[in-house]
């Protein structure tokens, strides 16, 4: 295995990047969202469809879906707000229907994913997953999103999903090339991807405490046991690294 400080910063510079890129995509659906609630307090759900121009230019290479969710109440005339479309491979995307009633069998109170609740309580962009996405596609996920503001206050967020597949096509042979095992882990210590079969997606490492080290500051850091640890530019996700 390189030991080298400088190992491994190929793939900490392309995560780095590709989080970059998909946060960079929705900056323009932000701005859209955040006009359509500015201009108007009586915004309501049949003004949504206006950010579907936004919401495709965000479509596309490895965004396989993206959106707007409201928070409650931001919309006049019901009490969520939920538009969003997802990549089909056909000319045009596809819309994803839930339940919006409260008193549905099937309704999803996305209030409580940590999707949205993060941004809501931080007021800063966050990456969630990986998880499986039960309600689209059954896949392991990444959900980008960022919190929309009107006056000042919480008003819902924007968002895009990648395919924890594609990351690992991206960035598997570059793992592997480090030697030993590698694999890139979110605040949690949760595996996204890795260069070994001991080190699943969805799984924890356990080798290494990566929540106390992110809260200490998360500097680059080599434990007693040989383990380095490296975040990846300004995103939640690190690098880690170890001989066994």
């Amino acid at each position: 295995m390189n030991d080298t400080p400088s190992a491994g910063s190929e793939v900490v510079e392309q995560v780095s990047t590709l989080v970059e890129d998909v946060f960079g995509r929705l900056k323009p659906l932000l701005a859209g969202a955040e006009g359509l609630l500015a201009a108007s307090t009586d915004a309501t759900a049949e003004d949504l469809p206006r950010l579907r121009p936004q919401v495709f230019d965000v479509l596309g290479g490895l965004v396989v879906g993206a959106g707007f969710i409201s928070a409650p109440n931001a919309l006049a005339d019901q009490e969520f707000g939920f538009e969003w479309w997802t990549e089909t491979g056909d000319a045009e995307p596809a819309q994803l229907v839930i339940s919006l009633d409260p008193g549905s069998e099937n309704f999803l109170d996305y209030t409580r994913q940590s999707w949205f609740t993060v941004p809501r309580d931080t007021g800063r962009r966050h990456i969630n997953g990986p998880y499986v996405d039960y309600l689209c596609t059954d896949e392991y996920t990444l959900t980008f999103t960022v919190p929309v503001q009107r006056d000042g206050e919480f008003a819902g967020v924007v968002g895009a999903d990648i395919y924890v597949r594609e990351v690992e096509r991206l960035l598997q042979l570059k793992l592997r090339a480090l030697g030993g095992r590698a694999a890139l882990v979110n605040a949690q210590g949760r595996v996204i991807v890795s260069n070994n079969a001991r080190q699943a997606t969805g799984s924890l490492v356990r080798d290494v405490d990566v929540p106390a080290w992110w809260s200490a500051g998360a500097e680059p850091v080599t434990t007693e046991t040989g383990t380095h640890l490296r975040r990846c530019g300004d995103s939640p996700i690190a690098l880690v690294r170890s001989e066994r």
